[in-house]
Parts: structure tokens; sequence; C-alpha cells
């Protein structure tokens, strides 16, 4: 199998068990026996089972960044693209319940390399929603830009971590409770 193939089938066993055990309880034995590897070739690629957490995190990070990125090109204005990068989030979080796992418990990697990559993914979607709004909103104040982004991404977050009540919601019924309380407000620096 080439080494690109392999390292992604190592990452994506490694998510799921990291999202069934928890980091701490994971074990690369338990890993490379799934993927069916040795455990010294986790660690040739990795060199850690940190190091295969961090991969886990940015590989979900980029997907994230794609599908967001994605859903919003074309839209027709700043409220259509508003609805289409937060149904793309949702729907990640609903299609990629392992990697959003990685990020909700990330309390347990507090201290560690994993603990910045999530704020790394943090920060992707606000500089991605602050780019996008600054582009769309009349209002030159890229203070006030950044806190409505960074507003947008912690309620985002709270409703995903809420949607995990009710898996068989929608993401499209979950957009439009994300849009019914921030548009109107968001709205209000179209006009400025």
């Amino acid at each position: 199998m080439p080494r690109a193939q392999r390292e992604r089938q190592m990452i994506e066993v490694a998510e799921v068990v990291f999202a069934e055990r928890g980091y701490a309880a994971a074990s690369m034995d338990e890993i490379a026996e799934r993927v069916g590897v040795s455990k010294p070739m986790l660690y040739e690629y990795f060199r850690s089972k940190e190091g295969l957490l961090l991969a886990c995190i940015r590989e979900a990070r980029a997907e994230l960044r794609h599908v967001t990125e994605q859903a919003v090109v074309g839209a027709a204005g700043a409220e259509d693209a508003m609805r289409a990068g937060l149904h793309a989030f949702f729907r990640f979080i609903r299609d990629r319940r392992q990697a959003w796992s990685l990020v909700r418990h990330e309390i347990t990697l507090v201290g560690t390399s994993a603990a910045e990559e999530i704020e790394a993914t943090r920060q992707q979607q606000t500089d991605l929603i602050a780019t996008l709004m600054s582009g769309y909103f009349d209002d030159s104040d890229t203070v006030r830009v950044e806190a409505a982004a960074e507003f947008v991404v912690g309620g985002c977050e709270r409703l995903a971590i809420w949607c995990e009540r009710y898996e068989d919601l929608p993401p499209e019924t979950v957009t439009e409770y994300a849009m019914d309380l921030l548009w109107g407000g968001l709205q209000r620096l179209t006009s400025r």
C-alpha cells in the first residue's frame, strides 16, 4: 500500500479509537491491530500517540475548512453565505462525529499540542467567517467584525454540543435555529 494511503488509513482508524475510548485510554497497540500494522510502524509514521492525535485533528481541520469554504462559493449575499457556511459546519459535525468528538473532549488535552491544534481549528473558522463578513458587511470596524466571528464560532460550537442529544435532528434544522438567533444581529452590520 502506498505510504499516503497507509497514513490515511491509520488516521481514520485512530480517529475512531480516540472517539470511542478517549485519548488517554486509547492505545497504540489497539490502533495498530485495527489497522493491521505493527506498533513500530505507527511510531515510524507519527512518532508518538500525541503525534497521531495531532494528525487526526489536522486532517479534520483541513476538511472542515474545505467544506465551509466550498459551501459559500457563489453565495448571493451575506445571509446566503452565512446560511450555507453554517449548514456546511453542522453537516460536517453530523457526518464526522468521531472528528467532532476529538474537539468536543478537548478538556482532557489541556496543556498538550493537541489543545493548540484544536484552538487553531477554532481560529481557522473565526478567520474564515471574519473574512467573509468583511466582504459582505459595511462595517469597517475590524474589531467588531472579529468579535462577531468569535461569537458565531462559539455559539455554533455550543449548538453542536447540544445537537448530540438529538442525533436525528437534520443539519438544515439546526442551521435555521442558528440563523434565527444570529442573523438579526449580524444583519445590522450590513446597514451601517
